[in-house]
C-alpha cells in the first residue's frame, strides 16, 4: 500500500463502497474561543455522501489514529478556496475552506489538482443543502477580523458574490422537499444552474396604465374614487404616496400609490394572490373559510418567492389541516409545484391546479381572499392632507394611558378608524414634534402604524394614526394568544424587522423600541409605532438613562453609559423584544433594578435563553446583544437571516 503523503491523489478503497475521496491534509484549529491558540495539524480526512471525518494520523506508518471531528455534509453551506496568507509557508500555499454551522473549517491541499478535485466533489454533494450561501470571505478569520473586508463578527455575511459561469451562480438551492434525481447532464457540469431572475419591472412614470387593487373612496375634493380591477392613467408624481391620476371617463385626482399595480404586471390582480400574509395568518384564514380546497397564494418567507396555501379535510370527518407547497422555478424560468407539471407563468401553473391535483393532496378548489377587508393604510387622511379639523374626529372609547397622555379610538369623519393621542400639555415639546410630523407622515411601510396627522390649532394636541384592533404588542403576548408555535413567533419578530430596516433605511432611529411600542393588527401582523416620539419628551426621568422611566431594560451599554443612540441601539433593543415574544410577555431582568441593571450589562450580563425559543432563535438574540455596536447586524441583515430560518422551517 502506498504511503499517503506528499502528492499521492486518491487512494482507491474497494472495501468502503461509500468512501468518495480520502486525503492527507493540513487542517487549521478553529478557533471555537477567542483564547484559543491557533494551529496546525496533519489530519487524514475521508469523505462519505454524509459525512467528512477527520482523523489522527502517523505519517511513518501511513495509517489513521483516532477520530478527531467530523462534519455532516447536510450542514454545509458552501465549499470554496480562500487567498492564501502573505508569506505563508509552501505547505499551506493551497488552501479551501468548508462553512457548516460551527463556522469555517480551513483545510491546506499538497497540490492545487487535489484542491480541485475536492471541491469540485463536495460541490457535487451538497448541491441539494438547503442552506447554500450566495456570498462568502474570500480571505480567512484571523485575529478577530475577517481580512478580506475587515469585519469583526464572524457569522458577518460574505463579502464577495460566489464566482459565476455563463452568468449564473456556481451554487444552487434545494427548491423542493424531494430533489429531481440528477440527470446525465447534471452528472456531467456537477451543479444545476438556478434560474436567471425573474426581469425588473420599470419604475413607474407619467403615462404609465395602472389598475386598483384596492376600492377607494375620496377622503378630500382633490382625490379620485378608484374602483377594484378598474384601469387608471397616471399623469403626474410629485409625492411618493399620492399619485394624480385619471380615470377612464377622464376624470382626475390624487391617489394613494399603493392601491394600484402597473397594468400587464404581478400576481396582484387575481384574487387569490394576498401579499404580505405569513403562514399562519395563511393557516387561520384557511381555518376559518373551512372548506375542502380553499386556498391561496402568498408571498413565501423568502422575499421573490411564493407559496400556495391549502386546507383539505382529507374526505374524512377530521377537522381539516393545512398544506404549503413552494411554487419552484426552473433552470428554464418557468414554475412548478409538482415535479414534471411545468408552467411558463404562476396564474398559468394555479390554473391548471384548479383542475388538476397532480401531486398535491387535492386540487384547488375553493379561492380564499382576505383582499377585500385588508386594503393597506394611506399615508394622511386624502392627498395634502396633515393638519386634521377636530371637528372630524368622534371619540369612542379609551384604549389606554401613554407617555404622552391619553389614547382614545375613533372615526374621522364617521366612518374611518383612528387612533388618537391626546397630548398632555407639558409632556412634550410640541413645536419641534409639529415640524417633525410632517416629514413623519411620509414614511410609509406595512410593519410601521401610518401617521394620518395631528391636530394643533387647539390644546391639548392630538396625533392621529392608524388603527389596530388588537392592540398593544405587549398585552397581545401575554393574554390573547393561545399556545403559539415558536415559527408564529418567528414570523412576528420577522414583521418588527422589516419595519425597522424601513426605518434604518430614513436612517430614523427609534431609540424606544420594544413590545409595548409595538401593535397587532386584526389578522395578527405586528406594527412599529412611536418611532423617534421620544426626542420631543420633557420627562426628564425618561430622558436620562438615570431616570426611572428610562427603557435601561432596553437599553445597550453604549446608551447606559454615554446615551449614544443609533441604529445599533434599536439592533440591541430588538433583541429585547424578541426576547419578550418568546417568553410571552414577561418583564426582562425581571429580578434587577435599574442600577443593577446598568451595572451587570455593562459587564456582560444577558438574557438567558426563553423555553420557547432553541438554540438557532436564541441565537439572533445574542448576536444583537453584541458588546461593541459595530459587531452587531443592521436590521437589513436580521430580515435576512430569519426570511432564511423560516423558509427552512416552512
Amino acid at each position: 500500500m502506498r504511503n499517503l503523503r506528499g502528492d499521492v491523489a486518491v487512494k482507491a478503497d474497494w472495501t468502503m463502497s461509500e468512501k468518495l475521496l480520502e486525503n492527507v491534509f493540513m487542517k487549521r484549529s478553529q478557533q471555537k474561543k477567542k483564547t484559543s491558540p491557533l494551529n496546525y495539524k496533519e489530519r487524514l480526512f475521508i469523505l462519505t455522501k454524509n459525512k467528512i471525518s477527520y482523523y489522527d494520523y502517523d505519517p511513518e506508518k501511513g495509517k489513521k489514529k483516532g477520530l478527531k471531528g467530523t462534519v455532516d455534509v447536510e450542514k454545509i453551506k458552501c465549499v470554496e478556496n480562500v487567498c492564501p496568507e502573505e508569506n505563508s509557508p509552501a505547505e499551506r500555499q493551497y488552501p479551501f475552506q468548508i462553512i457548516y454551522d460551527e463556522g469555517p473549517l480551513y483545510v491546506f491541499a499538497k497540490t492545487d489538482k487535489i484542491r480541485e478535485q475536492w471541491i469540485h466533489k463536495l460541490k457535487q454533494v451538497v448541491r441539494f443543502n438547503k442552506d447554500l450561501m450566495q456570498k462568502y470571505h474570500p480571505c480567512f478569520w484571523v485575529d478577530s477580523m475577517w481580512l478580506c473586508c475587515q469585519q469583526e463578527v464572524k457569522q458577518a455575511l460574505g463579502c464577495r458574490v460566489l464566482e459565476t459561469h455563463n452568468g449564473a451562480f456556481t451554487r444552487s438551492r434545494r427548491e423542493s422537499r424531494k430533489p429531481l434525481p440528477p440527470t446525465p447532464a447534471e452528472e456531467k457540469i456537477s451543479r444545476p444552474l438556478p434560474p436567471q431572475p425573474p426581469p425588473r419591472q420599470p419604475d413607474p412614470s407619467p403615462g404609465m396604465t395602472v389598475i386598483a387593487e384596492y376600492e377607494y373612496t375620496p377622503m378630500t375634493e382633490q382625490d379620485l374614487q378608484l374602483r377594484k380591477g378598474e384601469e387608471y392613467t397616471i399623469l403626474e408624481m410629485v409625492d411618493a404616496n399620492w399619485w394624480r391620476a385619471s380615470d377612464q371617463y377622464g376624470k382626475e385626482g390624487y391617489i394613494p400609490s399603493n392601491y394600484v399595480v402597473e397594468a400587464g404586471n404581478g400576481l396582484e390582480k387575481f384574487d387569490w394572490y394576498c401579499s404580505h400574509m405569513n403562514r399562519s395568518q395563511a393557516e387561520n384564514l384557511l381555518r376559518t373559510e373551512n372548506k375542502d380546497g380553499g386556498f391561496l397564494v402568498r408571498d413565501s418567507s423568502k422575499a421573490g418567492k411564493y407559496t400556495v396555501s391549502l386546507f383539505t379535510k382529507g374526505g374524512g370527518d377530521t377537522p381539516g389541516s393545512c398544506r404549503h407547497y413552494n411554487i419552484c422555478p426552473t433552470p428554464q424560468s418557468q414554475f412548478y409545484v409538482a415535479e414534471k407539471h411545468n408552467f411558463s407563468t404562476i396564474p398559468d401553473l394555479i390554473n391548471y391546479h384548479q383542475h388538476n391535483a397532480a401531486g398535491m393532496v387535492s386540487r384547488l378548489k375553493y379561492i380564499v381572499s382576505n383582499r377585500a377587508m385588508n386594503a393597506p393604510s394611506t399615508a394622511g387622511l386624502g392627498y395634502g392632507v396633515w393638519e386634521i379639523d377636530p371637528r372630524h374626529l368622534t371619540f369612542i372609547k379609551e384604549l389606554g394611558n401613554g407617555q404622552f397622555g391619553v389614547v382614545k379610538y375613533g372615526k374621522w369623519q364617521g366612518q374611518h378608524d383612528v387612533a388618537i393621542k391626546m397630548i398632555k400639555e407639558g409632556s412634550m415639546s410640541e413645536d419641534d414634534f409639529i415640524e417633525e410630523a410632517k416629514v413623519m407622515m411620509k414614511l410609509r411601510h406595512k410593519n410601521l402604524v401610518q401617521l394620518y396627522g395631528v391636530c394643533t390649532k387647539q390644546r391639548p394636541i392630538y396625533i392621529v394614526t392608524e388603527f389596530l384592533s388588537n392592540g398593544c404588542l405587549l398585552n397581545y403576548l401575554r393574554e390573547d394568544l393561545n399556545h403559539p408555535s415558536p415559527i408564529r413567533l418567528l414570523e412576528m419578530c420577522k414583521d418588527v424587522t422589516e419595519g425597522m430596516a424601513y426605518l434604518e433605511a430614513q436612517q430614523y432611529i427609534h431609540r424606544d423600541l420594544a413590545a409595548r411600542n409595538c401593535l397587532v393588527d386584526y389578522n395578527g401582523t405586528v406594527k412599529v409605532t412611536d418611532f423617534g416620539l421620544s426626542r420631543y419628551v420633557l420627562d426628564d426621568e425618561y430622558t436620562s438613562s438615570a431616570g426611572s422611566k428610562f427603557p435601561v431594560r432596553w437599553s445597550p451599554p453604549e446608551v447606559l453609559l454615554y446615551c449614544k443612540f443609533s441604529s445599533k441601539s434599536d439592533v440591541w433593543a430588538f433583541g429585547v423584544l424578541m426576547w419578550e415574544v418568546y417568553t410571552l410577555g414577561r418583564m426582562p431582568y425581571e429580578r434587577l433594578n435599574n442600577t443593577e441593571i446598568v451595572e451587570k450589562v455593562s459587564g456582560g450580563l444577558r438574557l438567558y435563553r426563553p423555553q420557547l425559543a432553541n438554540e438557532r432563535f436564541y441565537s439572533i438574540m445574542t448576536i444583537c446583544w453584541q458588546d461593541k455596536p459595530d459587531e452587531r447586524p443592521t436590521f437589513q441583515d436580521l430580515v435576512g437571516t430569519i426570511e432564511d430560518l423560516l423558509y427552512e422551517l416552512q
